[in-house]
């Protein structure tokens, strides 16, 4: 279960990223040919080291964190139509996914669980 956890908060951060500079460099950009909303990506890239290498503080506040990119998920999803729409529900999808794998990492870590 725990492999579990770790593989899938890896997986759906990493492609968390490459959804969001995807979406706003050249699937459904706010202004046409890109826009300064890509950077919102840098944050995702703050936990990923931490991630990758298994760090149960990281995967601790990196669980908090994704709650924004949740919340832009659901905001964007409800305001947008078509692409940028359908790129607003993915963003929810990993968001919650990442959520609940991190989460799950984080307790059955703990030396408690173990």
């Amino acid at each position: 279960m725990i492999r579990w956890s770790y593989l899938t908060a890896c997986g759906s951060l990493i492609a968390l990223i490459f959804l969001c500079l995807a979406w706003e460099l050249r699937l459904a950009p706010v202004q046409p040919g890109g826009s300064w909303l890509a950077l919102k990506c840098l944050p995702l890239l703050a936990p990923l080291f931490g991630i990758l290498h298994g760090r149960r503080y990281t995967y601790q506040w990196a669980s908090m964190m994704i709650l924004l990119y949740f919340t832009e998920g659901i905001v964007r999803a409800t305001t947008e139509t078509g692409t940028g729409q359908s790129l607003a529900i993915a963003e929810t999808a990993l968001a919650v996914t990442f959520f609940v794998a991190a989460v799950a990492y984080a307790r059955l870590s703990r030396r408690s669980a173990k």
